[in-house]
């Protein structure tokens, strides 16, 4: 095999404790919100600056509760607040680690795509056979409609 970008072998063991600790992630992030495209696409985001800005009213809000309605509950606001900063270094693990694995399923498929390709020529070049047939049939079925690609023009220096 020409390329092998990652080499991964786990036991059962390592995946069973993986799944576990999932699971314990998932019971202990269970409050967690799924939101459907619709409702992303409707809620505010706040970004660098508007969190500053939040930041300040927050601060501000909470030295003058006084100032607001009674239908307004500044609790809410506080347990917001709080539950971000406690959560935003857990999503930032989980979000690298997400990517990690992303990543992984990249190289492990690209290395496999690879590797089958290459045997593929490899059996191509041995002959023919019933196993080869079935495979150029696949090939076929896979690289139908996919010319022989150009070589890219380089550009000229102006």
């Amino acid at each position: 095999m020409s390329q092998n970008v990652v080499s991964l072998s786990l036991s059962g063991e390592q995946i069973e404790q993986v799944l576990k600790a999932l699971a314990a992630l998932e019971n202990g992030l269970a409050d967690l919100v799924s939101l459907s495209v619709d409702e992303r696409r409707e809620l505010r985001k706040m970004g660098p600056k508007s969190e500053m800005f939040a930041r300040k009213a927050y601060e501000v809000i909470g030295q003058s509760p006084e100032i607001l309605p009674g239908q307004f509950v500044f609790s809410e606001f506080a347990a917001d607040m709080v539950a971000l900063d406690q959560l935003r270094p857990v999503f930032a693990r989980i979000t690298a680690l997400a990517q990690r694995a992303q990543d992984t399923e990249m190289a492990l498929g690209s290395d496999i795509f690879n590797a089958a390709l290459e045997g593929y020529r490899f059996a191509k070049l041995a002959g023919k056979g019933t196993a080869l047939d079935e495979l150029r049939a696949q090939a076929s079925v896979r690289f139908a409609r996919q010319g022989r690609r150009k070589e890219p023009v380089a550009e000229e220096a102006v």
